[in-house]
């Protein structure tokens, strides 16, 4: 993204030239995830006519919609068994319970409050470090150092890591492709939205995008909820950008939502109005060469 990539060796400390740049790498891809290219900037507009994937208030076992593929995937190496031959969206309820999307939010509040964006868009990744702080990112372990083990505790490390084993399985049973198949991969990231005045690009997270064209490691992507539509925010719907009539899904917290990552999934976020919007952004990937370990806590 247009901002992100002037990030600074000032705003960005590693301790080695590897994690500098894992780091902004990790950076720039969650600002292209959470901002969009501008191209698609005006589609969708929050006016639109939309239909309700999955409202708030209901309870969903499992809905799943199969699209036809496009032809995204056909510029990157396939993986047999794995890359995307049946694409589509599915929203489920009963993977996640609200208990641990309630635990899994006070990571997320315990890390931001270290931090957090001039704008109304701030990101926090366990994996690389990467943390939003007024107009820029620091690496947490680096920049906290110690302090760190004070914010969390393995307890959070562990559950964290137990979500994402579960979010792994639903996708890889709903696509039918083995989960040993499928690699995480960054940038996966907490992500708190409000209203405040965006500050720079990467707080516009409202523009349309494709995952696998601002991200080409990403072949399935998940969000987790963390937080209520109507109770706790409002606006901050997620929304697949089509022609004829957008579909949308309210958030609530336990909500997992997930798709192939290419264009056939074209989408956005609403312009968060009031409130605070909390979510997990987990992305895996079919090439092992762009997979990343889970977050040990040290």
């Amino acid at each position: 993204w247009l901002l992100c990539s002037v990030l600074s060796a000032k705003s960005v400390r590693a301790p080695r030239e590897v994690q500098r740049k894992w780091l902004k790498t990790t950076i720039l891809g969650a600002c292209a995830v959470l901002a969009g290219p501008l191209l698609w900037s005006s589609l969708g507009g929050d006016d639109g006519v939309t239909e309700v994937l999955a409202h708030r208030g209901e309870i969903l076992p499992g809905r799943f919609i199969e699209v036809p593929c496009s032809e995204d995937y056909d510029s990157h190496r396939r993986f047999e068994g794995c890359s995307p031959r049946k694409c589509g969206r599915g929203i489920t309820d009963t993977v996640i319970t609200r208990d641990e999307a309630q635990r899994i939010r006070s990571i997320a509040e315990k890390g931001l409050s270290l931090g957090g964006s001039d704008g109304g868009a701030s990101i926090l990744d366990l994996h690389s470090g990467a943390l939003s702080v007024g107009k820029h990112f620091v690496n947490l372990y680096r920049y906290f150092g110690d302090k760190i083990q004070t914010v969390f505790s393995e307890e959070d490390f562990q559950l964290y890591r137990d979500v994402r084993r579960k979010v792994q399985l639903t996708i890889a049973q709903a696509f039918g492709i083995s989960a040993s198949s499928l690699y995480l991969t960054k940038p996966t990231f907490f992500s708190r939205i409000n209203s405040t005045q965006a500050r720079t690009a990467h707080d516009e997270y409202w523009h349309a995008h494709v995952d696998k064209v601002t991200y080409g490691s990403f072949d399935y992507t998940s969000l987790l909820y963390l937080s209520d539509y109507l109770d706790d925010f409002g606006g901050g719907r997620f929304v697949f950008v089509e022609e004829g009539a957008n579909k949308t899904v309210e958030p609530r917290a336990g909500r997992v939502s997930f798709f192939t990552s290419g264009s056939e999934n074209l989408h956005r976020v609403e312009k968060v109005h009031w409130g605070t919007r909390y979510a997990v952004t987990i992305a895996f990937t079919c090439n092992p060469d762009h997979g990343i370990a889970d977050p040990v806590f040290t």
